[in-house]
């Protein structure tokens, strides 16, 4: 709350002891007007009239008045404050800055600019972290010549919870007077110093006070919920929000809140239970619906995920981020039809988006021949490479989509490029080795992958490479020990499981036959999940 100009020749230090709302802008700061003593020997009904204007929203002739009026009265405190006021409201921070510290200037004891200039600065928080210090320090400076003012009191208390100062916060907290120590919001700041202080039981004794608070709102629960999270207080963020429930002043926000403090935690259980109890309420938020298709893929549940994201998708269908959700979520259950077709409807949607034109580029390579060829990738990843020159995955991406078309060349030059890095040396160094594979320069194959090998020790598909190459040549126990080396690090892996079997076949290995039906377990298991996940994708609405 802004406060603005009033006739008088001196300051009112009482009206900030007496209000019996007296916070309830804190945490959500309100530019407002009320009583400011003018310093100056302004015309009273000047200021009145500017304020009165502010009230009717009529700026424009509030400003023009107060132009004038400042030619008029240039010394005039008050009317820099009424400046500093339109500037806010504006949200021109820094002429507002400057009007309040002008208004300092010509009456540096001036108690309601102070509290304004501590408010700005609030305001700017979520934009600038610093900006918290600047109002502690505004608080501060009015607090050395009146101590017990108890907005700033009870303002310092809160900014110092929010910096973690816990200790230092109850110390300002404890200097309102004992009417004002029983509001519901200084409950909430005592509540969360408690629990920021790992005093449970004091955090949980100011809870029970808060339910009980008759001027209880759903913002003085919301506002320690970020504190809670912080330490591991679940069960009391918990027992607040069902608290709002019983008295019939919870909101759509209250469960929003405390579903993603839930998932901070990583509490996803709890964090769906919350999350479904907004929806209730607000059924149709579409951003609500997201967050549960996050918890749910945490969880790994990529039905429920599919489930809250189909209903999302029909009630935005043009919202490019929903359907990229769903393609990401397909490529994690190796269903590249459908995650082509997602991330394909998201890139019509937001063409200009990098990472869209990255995962279907990406995707695009992967789909069968009946669907798309990998030459369709290209566009995408070029796309993604005007986008984001400096990231290399983007070349080494689209050095891929060209190995794939068997564009040796460019795929050389790009892959070679991508092998200078650190972070795409393995993976370029292992597709250079296949490009040297398929020519039939085994040993600059071998050399390649085994520069991928040293890269990443762990890297299936390279041993896999490797086992073809000396398949290939028929070093076979060299091939098996590479292609074993590989089933080590992933049994499941379906190519080295091929190799593996044709390998043993050549060799009449008496393990071919078991090998064989290993092969054709993988094929049916992985043909049976994606069957059952696309019948999980067919009954969504």
């Amino acid at each position: 709350m802004l406060r603005g100009a009033e006739n008088g020749m001196k300051e009112d230090r009482n009206h900030n002891r007496t209000r019996g709302d007296l916070f309830r802008s804190c945490f959500f700061v309100l530019w407002v007007l009320g009583p400011w003593l003018s310093h100056a020997a302004q015309s009273p009904d000047t200021s009145q009239k500017i304020e009165q204007l502010l009230r009717e929203g009529d700026k424009v002739t509030a400003q023009a008045l107060l132009s004038r009026a400042l030619k008029a009265s240039p010394s005039n405190a008050g009317l820099y404050n009424l400046q500093g006021v339109i500037k806010a409201q504006e949200g021109d921070f820094a002429s507002a800055e400057a009007n309040f510290r002008k208004a300092l200037a010509l009456a540096p004891r001036s108690e309601s600019v102070y509290l304004n200039l501590g408010r700005l600065y609030q305001e700017g928080v979520p934009k600038d972290l610093s900006a918290r210090d600047k109002a502690l320090d505004a608080y501060a400076e009015l607090l050395q010549f009146a101590p017990d003012n108890l907005e700033a009191n009870y303002q310092s208390a809160v900014l110092l919870m929010q910096k973690g100062l816990y200790g230092a916060s109850l110390r300002r907290l404890a200097r309102l007077p004992a009417e004002a120590q029983e509001h519901s919001q200084t409950l909430s700041v005592r509540c969360g110093d408690y629990s920021g202080l790992a005093q449970g039981d004091k955090a949980e004794q100011t809870a029970d006070r808060i339910l009980r608070s008759a001027d209880l709102v759903e913002a003085d629960v919301i506002t320690i919920l970020p504190i809670l999270a912080s330490r591991k207080d679940s069960s009391l963020a918990f027992k607040l929000v069902q608290g709002l429930e019983s008295r019939h002043i919870d909101s759509f926000d209250s469960w929003h809140s405390l579903g993603l403090l839930y998932r901070g935690l990583g509490h996803l259980v709890d964090a769906r239970k919350a999350l479904e109890a907004a929806t209730q309420l607000r059924p149709e938020s579409v951003p609500v619906l997201v967050d549960l298709a996050r918890v749910a893929n945490d969880q790994k549940d990529y039905s429920g995920t599919l489930g809250y994201l189909a209903h999302a998708r029909e009630l935005q269908p043009n919202n490019a981020s929903i359907h990229f959700f769903w393609g990401i979520v397909c490529i994690e259950q190796d269903l590249v039809v459908e995650a082509y077709q997602a991330l394909k409807k998201a890139v019509a949607l937001d063409p200009n988006n990098a990472d869209y034109n990255y995962a279907m580029g990406a995707v695009t390579m992967e789909v069968p021949a009946d669907h798309a060829t990998a030459g369709e990738a290209i566009p995408y990843l070029k796309k993604y490479c005007e986008l984001k020159p400096d990231d290399a995955r983007g070349r080494l991406a689209l050095g891929v989509a060209y190995f794939k078309t068997r564009e040796d060349e460019q795929a050389n030059r790009l892959l070679s490029t991508a092998a200078n890095n650190p972070q795409t040396a393995a993976t370029a160094d292992y597709y250079l080795g296949r490009i040297a594979n398929r020519q039939g320069r085994y040993s600059a194959a071998l050399q390649q992958l085994k520069l991928a090998l040293n890269a990443r020790p762990n890297y299936v598909d390279a041993y896999t490479e490797v086992g073809d190459i000396y398949l290939k040549e028929k070093e076979y126990l060299q091939a098996e020990k590479a292609l074993q080396k590989a089933l080590e690090l992933n049994p499941n892996d379906y190519y080295a499981n091929l190799n593996l079997a044709m390998l043993y076949q050549r060799t009449k290995n008496p393990k071919a036959e078991e090998q064989a039906k290993r092969l054709g377990q993988i094929k049916q298991e992985k043909a049976q999940r994606d069957n059952e996940f696309r019948r999980t994708i067919e009954v969504r609405p």
